[in-house]
């Protein structure tokens, strides 16, 4: 399936092998000017901003740059920067295959909330108390990666597990650190099977079928947990996978339309301006202004 402009982890850089790139950020930008405008990756993807300003934009969420924020990104989402003089901090990029052959859960990085593909909850500004605790792990995962001592990558990968759960202990300072509740577990089963099945399964009565409950009690999860219908969520999914394809112009409104599988243009336009109040066209028409101006 074709989509916006992809980036895989196959750039050099301070430290790269195939499933895991280590930089600072300065250089890694220089070398990567193309990054600016909106893209997606292939790969989980970390920052830590230590000096800088400007902007950066999750899923068209858009955020403020400032010196110790942190963000994380799934892959898939799209990206793009407008930053502000110089930029510095540290980047991390891994494949989902990175942690597969060392932990038994492969999917162990999706317990993290800021790994959850909820854009409010993967960009962090850090605390002062912890700005020297942070920098120091990734001076320490620098400092394994440039030397490649014997069984480097896996000291990186523990010191980079370390980062994920420091920074997780600050997230839920003064929450309830217990297991995950069962209907929260529902919920990030629910949006996973609409990440694989969006394009055919629309009706939350047939994902409730796939997690053995009832639509009612779907739909009461969603409300008590988002604030919204389960029926608003695939929705919302699918507003936002034809907002990451409208950034890619070698895709016309028509090959939108059927990857998305809707029965014809008007259709998708139609959904399309009711939930975004404006065309796909229209859409795409500001997108490219405001990298114009940029």
């Amino acid at each position: 399936m074709q989509s916006t402009p992809v980036f895989d982890i196959c750039t050099l850089s301070d430290f790269r092998e195939n499933d895991i790139l280590i930089s600072r950020f300065a250089p890694y930008l220089a070398q990567h000017k193309n990054l600016s405008a909106a893209h997606r990756h292939s790969f989980y993807h970390l920052v830590l901003f230590t000096i800088g300003a400007g902007g950066h934009s999750i899923d068209f969420e858009k955020f403020c740059v400032k010196p110790y924020q942190i963000y994380f990104m799934v892959p898939g989402q799209v990206h793009s920067w407008d930053f502000e003089g110089f930029t510095d901090g540290y980047i991390i990029n891994f494949s989902t295959a990175f942690f597969q052959s060392f932990l038994l859960n492969p999917s162990y990085p999706e317990i993290f909330s800021f790994f959850g593909g909820d854009v409010k909850a993967a960009v962090i500004d850090l605390p002062d108390p912890v700005h020297q605790k942070v920098v120091e792990l990734f001076e320490k995962i620098l400092i394994e990666a440039v030397h490649k001592h014997d069984s480097a990558p896996d000291m990186i990968r523990l010191l980079i597990l370390q980062l994920f759960i420091t920074i997780d202990r600050i997230t839920k300072k003064g929450v309830d650190r217990g297991a995950a509740s069962y209907n929260q577990t529902l919920l990030r089963n629910f949006q996973k099977l609409i990440g694989e099945h969006y394009t055919r399964i629309k009706l939350p009565k047939d994902y409730a079928k796939l997690l053995y409950i009832t639509p009612n009690h779907l739909n009461a999860v969603c409300k008590d947990l988002l604030g919204i219908s389960a029926g608003e969520v695939i929705r919302n999914r699918m507003v936002l996978e034809a907002k990451r394809l409208l950034i890619n112009l070698q895709l016309n409104i028509n090959e939108i339309a059927f990857m998305l599988n809707f029965s014809d243009n008007s259709y998708f336009t139609k959904f399309f301006k009711k939930f975004e109040g404006k065309t796909p066209e229209e859409f795409r028409k500001g997108i490219l202004n405001h990298h114009s101006h940029e």
